[in-house]
């Protein structure tokens, strides 16, 4: 269910809305509540409570579920509506930064081989996109920000020609589960000067530094989030001692 305490999309009433623009809110008002964790992993969600909820209709509800499914950020079940993907465990976590080590960097090889002028323009176009929602503030820009971080590494994938490794990184849907982890703003910062070098190595078409900076970027973002973990073993064990 979604989080109690607000109701109501703003403007979800208002007779003549086009139908996309309140989808877009309904996504965007999801969104935020999933990257607080306002709505809990592992949580059940359907169409008609979030439409009663929110106060609008449940065509807007189901264009945004469907929107969210295609990201990997809600999992449909058969005759039962929709659910939250749990959060992933530490093993899962580790399991997913050893198999983009061995895909993105190749990934990365490649597309400083392979990608048209076109694409390194569409690279630059994401990260300018990227670096508008790394100010924003709140749960929402947030979660945006992990869905374009998401959306440019399977650009480096797609220019490499490879639909194999981009077609196995989509579905490990890593970037949503790590930036569902935790709120870092720093996350973002960090993230962008990182994706920088990536793009100039392949704009160079030089594929060792675009492959060099790939895996450094993921050896970094391991650290950042891994950290999380460290942070919540901690402290189970003084709840555990007290």
């Amino acid at each position: 269910m979604v989080a109690r305490g607000r109701r109501g999309v703003p403007g979800g009433t208002s007779p003549g809305r086009a139908g996309g623009r309140l989808a877009d809110e309904v996504y965007d008002t999801l969104l935020g509540q999933l990257m607080s964790l306002r709505i809990e992993p592992g949580s059940r969600v359907t169409i008609d409570v979030l439409a009663r909820e929110l106060g609008v209709s449940q065509t807007p509800i189901r264009d945004a579920l469907n929107r969210m499914e295609a990201e990997g950020l809600v999992v449909r079940v058969p005759h039962a509506g929709y659910r939250i993907p749990p959060q992933i465990t530490r093993h899962r976590f580790e399991d997913m930064l050893e198999v983009r080590l061995l895909l993105e960097p190749a990934a990365a090889r490649r597309s400083a081989e392979r990608a048209s002028s076109a694409q390194v323009a569409g690279l630059r176009r994401m990260l300018e996109e990227m670096a508008e929602l790394e100010g924003g503030n709140g749960p929402t820009a947030y979660g945006a920000f992990g869905l374009r971080d998401a959306a440019f590494h399977d650009l480096v994938a797609q220019s490499a020609e490879n639909q194999v490794i981009r077609e196995a990184l989509a579905r490990l849907h890593s970037h949503v589960h790590l930036f569902r982890l935790h709120h870092d703003a720093q996350v973002t910062h960090l993230a962008m000067a990182e994706h920088e070098e990536v793009v100039a190595g392949i704009a160079a078409r030089d594929p060792d530094a675009a492959a060099y900076a790939m895996r450094r970027h993921i050896l970094l973002s391991g650290e950042r989030f891994r950290r999380f973990f460290d942070e919540l073993r901690g402290a189970d064990a003084m709840a555990v001692e007290a």
